[in-house]
């Protein structure tokens, strides 16, 4: 994939951009199995490629320039705005709707927010995409002085984006380096996005973490109802489940989905998520599931008895000691590690010698970027 802002200068986040993708994907196989060589994992499954680019359902945008002339992209070092509109790695739905968005804000005169001055109101633009082609629209305000006016020219967007389902106003009154603030109002009738992946329905509400790489997490979750069904757990628990995509799979695998199934229990420290995750289980019926909003490792320490099998899907730092030390003491029998960090998850491994490696397997969730998804399952011996 070639990028036009790469070669330019404009934008350098996609750190292989230029670079074939077979060898992107070999130099990632070569560093997992790398980091996790001292584990002796005996079967490694092909790696499962992504597209090169239209990859990302989600879109995380500053909005930068002018009220007349906005930029949608990046900002630069000076804090000037970079407009990414064309962006390769975006998905065409994102890529058609920027420019009906940037009309929007001026349509609305919703001032860029200037970094460097600390004045203006609209600070990003969030655009999710389903796998149906729908939108999820965020804007991030400073405060909710521009909250009438969006509604004001809300039915002209939705008249010119048909495809966007949900819109919202989400505050973010501090400056500071982050995305977005807690208050979201909500100003469709839609408050949630559904993604459909293989044959699960997922409810996303705004502020809920979903994988960036649609076609990647589907493959995802569908070797991870493979190789659990493989198993057979009675009871399973689904640490970090973020909207539930694992646990809502396994949960589903095997019948009629309402009764087959192991026992499962998802465990998030988002509420946001859990409620998503919440409604997708009612949808769906799935009766021998349920969700908590909780931290993943009070929960386990805490529990008074530990299931058959434990998948965890933490965060870049890992699932730490802490953890990592009471599953290496438990009777777990099987655990399944999906790790956007092979740095993190090599030394968590390294904490529980009891746990032996069976089967991994990597998944290009991020192509043009050195950063990868690897699952392993795990067996105690």
């Amino acid at each position: 994939m070639d990028c036009s802002y790469f070669d330019a200068g404009r934008c350098t986040s996609c750190a292989l951009m230029g670079r074939p993708y077979a060898r992107q994907l070999a130099d990632k196989q070569a560093h997992a199995e790398q980091l996790l060589a001292p584990f002796d994992v005996p079967v490694w499954e092909t790696p499962v490629a992504s597209r090169e680019d239209g990859y990302r359902n989600k879109a995380k945008m500053v909005v930068g320039g002018s009220v007349d002339a906005p930029t949608i992209g990046i900002l630069d070092a000076d804090g000037h705005g970079v407009d990414l509109e064309a962006c390769g790695i975006c998905s065409p739905g994102h890529r058609a709707a920027f420019p009906v968005l940037a009309r929007f804000i001026t349509r609305a005169r919703l001032t860029p927010y200037d970094v460097r001055r600390r004045t203006g109101e609209l600070k990003h633009l969030i655009v999710t995409e389903s796998p149906d082609g729908e939108l999820m629209i965020r804007f991030v305000l400073r405060s909710t002085e521009p909250v009438p006016r969006l509604r004001k020219h809300l039915p002209t967007l939705l008249a010119e984006l048909p495809h966007a389902r949900v819109v919202t106003a989400n505050v973010l009154p501090e400056h500071k380096a982050v995305l977005e603030g807690e208050q979201e109002i909500v100003l469709t009738e839609a408050q949630t996005l559904a993604m459909r992946l293989n044959d699960v329905t997922m409810h996303l509400r705004p502020q809920s973490f979903f994988q960036t790489n649609t076609e990647i997490a589907a493959a995802l979750y569908a070797d991870a109802r493979d190789w659990i069904r493989e198993l057979a757990p009675d009871t399973a628990w689904d640490l970090y489940s973020g909207v539930g995509g694992f646990a809502l799979h396994i949960a589903g695998a095997e019948g009629d989905g309402a009764t087959a199934g192991p026992e499962v229990t998802g465990i998030e420290t988002s509420v946001e998520a859990v409620a998503s995750a919440e409604l997708s289980r009612t949808d769906a019926a799935l009766s021998r599931l349920r969700f908590a909003s909780g931290d993943a490792t009070a929960f386990a320490v805490g529990a008074e008895a530990s299931p058959d099998l434990v998948i965890v899907n933490p965060p870049r730092r890992g699932i730490g000691a802490e953890l990592s030390g009471w599953l290496e003491a438990s009777a777990v029998s099987h655990v399944l590690y999906s790790s956007c960090n092979a740095a993190s998850l090599a030394k968590d491994l390294a904490a529980m010698p009891s746990l032996r490696a069976v089967k991994a397997r990597v998944f290009d969730m991020f192509p043009q970027t050195t950063h990868f998804e690897v699952m392993v399952l795990l067996e105690r011996r």
